[in-house]
């Protein structure tokens, strides 16, 4: 129940802090909203693809291909110091910009915050009308791959 306001007497404030994945996905969110349409938006998709972190060939190994993603996806996740760190990459542009916006959203996040987040996002941006349906079950296999690396945290 919301304390009602009584005459000459303060309230506490009535805070509601957002996550680090929050703060994230509103970011993009407003990133996005300034382009007018689709294929400007594909276009920074690829950009951003364009701005991962170098991943050499000699560590893109089978085991951490994903499975469900049309495309060529390499997949890493670690934990350090009670945060889950990711590295990605794919063969495939737009889905390399996926990537790069899966890892503002979720990269050295508490595991905890990963399982409770509901992505928004995906609507959010769009992405859910606009991608293909095999880089849609790329983008959810990913998903799946980041959800999962968290819940093993936790159960470690």
């Amino acid at each position: 129940m919301v304390p009602m306001a009584q005459p000459g007497v303060a309230l506490p404030e009535l805070v509601m802090t957002e996550s680090g994945i929050e703060q994230a996905e509103q970011a993009l969110v407003d990133e996005f909203a300034m382009f007018d349409n689709w294929l400007d938006r594909y276009q920074y998709l690829i950009d951003l693809g364009r701005q991962l972190p170098d991943y050499p060939d000699a560590e893109r190994l089978d085991s951490d291909k994903v499975a469900g993603c049309q495309s060529q996806v390499w997949f890493q996740a670690s934990l350090e110091q009670g945060r889950l760190q990711f590295r990605a990459i794919s063969d495939a542009a737009i889905v390399s910009g996926l990537i790069a916006v899966l890892l503002r959203l979720y990269d050295d996040q508490p595991a905890q915050a990963i399982v409770d987040y509901e992505p928004r996002f995906i609507a959010a941006l769009g992405l859910d009308k606009h991608l293909s349906p095999s880089r849609a079950n790329g983008l959810h296999a990913m998903l799946t791959r980041i959800r999962d690396s968290a819940r093993g945290a936790l159960a470690a």
